[in-house]
């Protein structure tokens, strides 16, 4: 994935997980900051596509597709300290291209939500 880092670990999957979300049609996106607040690898993507989507055909596919609309998706705008997860829903199989490219890209520009200590006005 061109740009982006690629998630591999379980720990950063469920680290995730209490991030931030946002819905499209063709995917849900979980969004979190790291917690080592690192951006030197830049921004980081994981796949997830679940066995109720359908076969392991189905799935790989639907993969390929969301791969390539990463590759398409400017890694620029996103935040380069945040873990991005995206999770296929069935119409990732069938949705034009164009659809899910635009559904990727804005996944991926979408920032997390900012912890409560972090919104606290300097010296308080």
């Amino acid at each position: 994935m061109t740009g982006f880092g690629k998630l591999t670990r379980r720990a950063d999957f469920t680290a995730a997980r209490k991030g931030r979300r946002a819905h499209a049609a063709t995917l849900t996106a979980q969004i979190a900051r790291r917690m080592d607040g690192s951006a030197g690898e830049g921004p980081r993507v994981g796949l997830t596509v679940t066995k109720k989507i359908g076969g392991a055909v189905a799935r790989n596919r639907i993969k390929r597709r969301l791969r390539a609309a990463v590759r398409a998706a400017s890694a620029d705008a996103a935040d380069a300290a945040c873990d991005h997860v995206l999770i296929a829903k069935r119409e990732a199989l069938t949705a034009p291209f164009k659809t899910l490219a635009r559904d990727v890209a804005a996944a991926l520009v979408s920032r997390p939500r900012r912890k409560a200590s972090d919104s606290s006005p300097a010296g308080v």
